[in-house]
């Protein structure tokens, strides 16, 4: 199923309005359906040339990159096959084979693998579309990777490709209305509880979702994906990590796992991961933050409106938390078959699984409740979780998603419990107590919430709106003023 990629697809097509061919770079997180996106856009071109670099290994070197990309080219095109010797002469057969009055998208996929052994890489691609792939009007030339620090590094920051670029891409998680799709004709026939056990697994990445069997229940697929030596999702976390992140993945997977109880600051990352300070950690960290698995949340000031300086890591990715929290330390006992006849329910508590796991969800879908509060772009000063140092001033604060504009604080509780009781109320009160809130600026309590709802919560009139999940798989929001 393809979903959700509208504007990615928009942005895309416009490049055919231009009268210059152009440079389009796409990154992020595996399994977000960069290629995919690629392929759809494609399909309407009048040709689509894609090659994909080698997996990493030992035998994985330049000259076998280089004769892979040129095997297929050969079978892509009617370019004679030919031995080659440099990046050079590669680019400069596969510009033989283009036509200037097609319109042509060319997809070097996995560029990272593909450069992996020729250190100019770089460099030669830069000569080649200044001085072959430019000149064809009708070309959209595309890059694209899950290696985003290397992209990073090698062609968006890179002074060669200055002014080169058209357009960059960053495919995110799927909002929870397109995950709904995946349920197809029977989405309106299950329920949002069941579909929650689900995403708060895959999150809203598209291949771990097309795994899901709309003909099971949610514990059935989750026992045969997650708990089963033969699951997708039992081996996904080493292929994911070991392939981006190589040798250094040990580092970066210490830094997952002080998170996989909650946000931290920098230095409680160092202090749980025994990483020694150092400019490394920084830089793991935005290789994580860019690669789409980890959230960097900054609190902004209720009073002033600026960022503050609290900063905290939160793990952004749903599936790393849970294979390293419930899967990883059963690994052993699922490789050997003890798990095959055991029931889910023995093996999770889902009241203790989706509390951060929901969160995390509501979090990667601000946008559809800022809709759903119909809260206008032009008035929105700042969406993020809020955290409060306690001072002898001011207690401290935590709030799940403090949204707050020209005119109104929204305080957003996220919550996830079999009953919800009228206690929701007091807690909440408490939150926004700590807060120093300037008089001119109304509050607007939001109850996000999963379960079942009290009625007296609802009888109280204390929140100015609560959105059940449900709300979040079925509509986009209203329209923003």
């Amino acid at each position: 199923m393809f979903t959700g990629r509208e504007r990615e697809l928009s942005l895309l097509e416009s490049l055919w309005n231009k009268s210059t061919a152009s440079f389009v770079v796409c990154r992020g997180r595996r399994r977000i359906g960069k290629s995919t996106l690629i392929q759809k856009f494609a399909a309407k071109a009048d040709r689509f040339l894609e090659f994909q670099g080698l997996p990493p290994g030992e035998y994985a070197k330049n000259n076998v990159q280089m004769a892979g990309f040129v095997e297929q080219l050969c079978e892509k095109t009617e370019i004679p096959h030919f031995q080659p010797e440099t990046w050079e002469q590669i680019f400069s057969f596969l510009v033989m084979g283009l036509n200037q009055n097609e319109r042509t998208v060319i997809l070097l996929d996995e560029i990272s693998w593909m450069a992996s052994g020729e250190k100019n890489f770089p460099g030669w691609l830069k000569i080649a579309w200044d001085t072959k792939f430019k000149h064809f009007s009708n070309l959209i030339l595309i890059v694209c990777g899950s290696v985003t620090s290397w992209i990073d590094e090698n062609i968006l920051n890179n002074t060669g490709f200055m002014g080169r670029i058209s357009l960059e891409l960053m495919p995110m998680e799927l909002s929870l209305f397109h995950c709904n799709q995946f349920w197809q004709e029977k989405k309106n026939r299950i329920s949002s509880m069941e579909k929650l056990k689900l995403l708060s697994i895959t999150g809203g990445v598209p291949r771990y979702l097309e795994e899901i069997d709309i003909n099971l229940p949610a514990e059935k697929n989750i026992k045969n994906i997650c708990f089963s030596k033969e699951g997708f999702l039992f081996h996904e976390f080493e292929r994911i990590f070991n392939d981006i992140f190589k040798r250094k993945a040990k580092s970066y997977k210490k830094i997952i796992l002080s998170l996989v109880n909650g946000a931290k600051t920098f230095s409680e990352i160092i202090n749980l991961a025994t990483l020694k300070k150092s400019g490394n950690i920084s830089k793991y960290l935005e290789d994580l933050v860019v690669s789409g698995f980890l959230a960097k949340d900054t609190s902004y000031s209720p009073i002033t409106g600026n960022a503050s300086k609290l900063v905290k890591f939160r793990l952004k990715d749903n599936y790393l938390r849970f294979y390293l929290k419930y899967i990883e330390p059963l690994r052993e006992k699922i490789n050997s078959g003890l798990f095959d006849d055991t029931e889910l329910v023995n093996i999770l508590n889902w009241e203790t699984v989706i509390g951060l796991q929901f969160e995390n969800l509501v979090l990667n879908n601000r946008k559809n409740i800022i809709r759903q509060l119909n809260i206008s772009s032009a008035s929105l000063l700042s969406a993020s979780p809020y955290y409060q140092r306690k001072t002898k001033q001011h207690p401290g604060c935590q709030i799940d998603l403090l949204i707050q504009t020209k005119y109104s604080i929204y305080p957003c509780e996220i919550k996830f419990r079999k009953k919800i009781t009228h206690s929701v109320i007091e807690e909440v009160s408490q939150k926004i107590k700590a807060l120093s809130i300037p008089g001119i600026l109304s509050i607007r309590p939001v109850l996000i919430y999963e379960g079942e709802l009290a009625q007296s919560v609802v009888q109280s009139d204390f929140f100015g709106q609560i959105i059940p999940f449900a709300d979040l798989l079925t509509s986009q929001g209203g329209k923003t003023l």
